[in-house]
């Protein structure tokens, strides 16, 4: 296999638009692509808009988007339509495919080295980033053309598989929403005739650590990369309560987490956390913790409640703070109206959605062993 820098494979395309006179519909931003998903799932729209300055950069179907920000994120994404991107997107392409595939440039760019090496390179502390040069220098070993073209085809279909796992994991979310306004109406509505009152009564919101906890106890340490947006809570790092008892968030056994920093609240990110060790949880001070009263609320309903698209872009509209760094207030939470159904009711929800995580626990099971599969093959053929 010859060798080869990154910069002399790849172009980084800086065409350039008139913002006064954009022809172009769609721009994406940075929390329009996902870690690890090579596929854009949302775009903003111009009209109505408030979009800055800094997206001027054009990008056609088949490019490569790359995010220069905190590149430890490993937002890579192919576009599958024209559309604009700020400046601190980058746009790649292959110089010549007849030495380096289009096709196969994105895998390149998610394999755990070319990550590495982008981190490495990357200034500042706060919103760390990389310019096109600091990645000119990468080296990669490449096979034959017709080598890298079975590659890409092996990449592309397992791709495709995961795509379909997480349509499958989608449709079961799905139905669990249909379930919730089935039974309960859709939150912040009285459809059901229980009356309205606030989410702040239904629980207690980001609950007081117990005092004279024993210090030297494990609990689960729980930083936001443990929390996913698929409900799931990675309870598994264990550590002594003295070593995060300050400067972490508590919580406890069946308590509900909820991201409430930019992007991991409109991507979704929360929970409920279960199988704590020892019932205690410490993590992120990025989530709030809406804990169940009992008699009065279940787990199960509140963090559906959380997980409602409106319910996210309600939360949206009153973060607080600029750029990387917006948040919802705990007021938000406190203020929500919600109509509070029988808890035998909501029990009777819980059962449902617990059935449903049995069938999710399949499909994740099996996306990923998928994921594994993809993982060494990039690491095997590229890196």
């Amino acid at each position: 296999m010859a060798r080869f820098r990154f910069g002399d494979l790849v172009r980084e395309v800086k065409e350039k638009i008139d913002r006064e006179n954009n022809p172009y519909e769609y721009f994406i931003a940075g929390d329009h692509m996902d870690t690890d998903d090579l596929h854009l799932n949302r775009r903003g729209t111009f009209e109505g808009s408030d979009v800055g300055p800094a997206f001027i950069r054009v990008f056609h179907p088949g490019q490569v988007l790359y995010g220069s920000r905190r590149t430890y994120l490993r937002k890579v994404a192919v576009a599958d339509f024209e559309g604009i991107t700020a400046n601190t997107t980058f746009v790649l392409e292959s110089k010549d495919e007849t030495v380096l595939l289009q096709s196969l440039l994105p895998f390149i760019m998610q394999s755990e080295r070319f990550t590495q090496h982008s981190i490495k390179r990357s200034k500042g502390s706060t919103n760390p980033y990389v310019l096109f040069s600091d990645l000119c220098d990468y080296e990669i070993e490449l096979p034959d053309i017709e080598e890298q073209r079975k590659i890409s085809q092996i990449l592309w279909a397992i791709d495709d598989t995961r795509q379909e796992y997480k349509r499958m994991l989608q449709k079961t979310d799905d139905l669990v929403k249909s379930q919730f306004i089935e039974m309960f109406g859709m939150p912040g509505s009285n459809e059901k005739g229980w009356g309205l009152t606030k989410l702040s009564d239904c629980c207690v919101l980001n609950p007081h650590r117990p005092r004279g906890m024993d210090t030297t106890m494990l609990c689960s340490f729980v930083p936001m990369p443990a929390v996913n947006e698929r409900g799931i809570v990675d309870p598994s790092d264990w550590r002594p309560i003295g070593e995060v008892s300050k400067g972490f968030t508590y919580f406890a056994e069946n308590d509900v987490l909820f991201a409430k920093i930019t992007p991991c609240m409109e991507n979704g990110k929360g929970g409920i956390a279960i199988n704590l060790k020892n019932g205690i949880g410490f993590g992120s001070t990025e989530f709030h913790v809406l804990r169940p009263i009992s008699e009065k609320s279940n787990p199960y309903w509140l963090y559906i409640i959380t997980t409602f698209e409106k319910f996210r872009i309600d939360a949206e509209k009153v973060m607080t703070g600029t750029g990387g760094q917006r948040r919802v207030p705990i007021s938000y939470l406190e203020e929500y109206p919600i109509s509070l159904p029988p808890l035998a009711l909501q029990e009777q929800f819980a059962a449902f959605v617990r059935q449903s995580d049995k069938s999710k626990f399949e499909l994740k099971k099996a996306l990923d062993e998928l994921n594994a599969t993809y993982k060494r093959i990039l690491s095997e053929y590229l890196g």
